[in-house]
């Protein structure tokens, strides 16, 4: 199968059913399965701190937000 053969079937499509069919194919795009297969993964994480009390987490993000800072302020030089 060519690209010519597949425009060419793409002709007979009605217009309103044009985005429909740019979604479809946008989905198929390397870039599009890769940040799906991320998102998926992140969100595998979501409610996991759903147990714990809410003073633990202000704690912890409390930590997480000075390691942060401290990582990520630092001057490099290269």
């Amino acid at each position: 199968m060519t690209i010519n053969t597949i425009i060419k079937e793409m002709k007979g499509i009605p217009a309103n059913r044009l985005e429909e069919v740019y979604q479809f194919v946008h989905t198929l795009t390397p870039k599009y399965i890769t940040s799906a297969s991320k998102r998926k993964k992140i969100l595998s994480f979501s409610g996991a701190f759903s147990d714990m009390k809410k003073s633990d987490y202000d704690d912890f993000m409390k930590t997480i937000k000075k390691t942060r800072k401290e990582l990520f302020t630092c001057n490099v030089n290269v």
